[in-house]
């Protein structure tokens, strides 16, 4: 992997726990990990990609140049795909939360005694 690749997954990985350290609204924390769930898909493109190569894309034999590998491509598809239904589902307890307790402040998810 290159240095930039590298350096794109630290900085998207350190602004989401900043972000979610920072926070005062659970949609923004669930905008935090959607952050760093961008950082995963980074790591995992940077992983696959070879240098001069092409796409995975072959016409009856064998393919006249290297390719990137496509397992890494699913992979990166599959994780977009779970991020997507993670954040639906956050979304939709962040809804209930506004209803039942009428904030997205989540200092209010524990019950204060009194």
């Amino acid at each position: 992997m290159s240095l930039l690749a590298h350096a794109t997954i630290v900085a998207l990985l350190f602004s989401a726990i900043w972000g979610l350290v920072a926070s005062r609204s659970v949609i923004g924390a669930v905008a935090c990990l959607n952050v760093a769930k961008s950082a995963t898909a980074v790591h995992l493109v940077a992983i696959g990609y070879r240098a001069p190569a092409a796409a995975p894309i072959v016409e009856g034999g064998e393919p006249a140049t290297a390719t990137v590998d496509p397992v890494v491509q699913a992979l990166v598809l599959v994780d977009v795909v779970i991020g997507a239904a993670i954040t639906a589902l956050i979304l939709a307890l962040a809804v209930e939360f506004v209803r039942r307790r009428g904030s997205v402040d989540p200092r209010d998810l524990v019950p204060r005694r009194k």
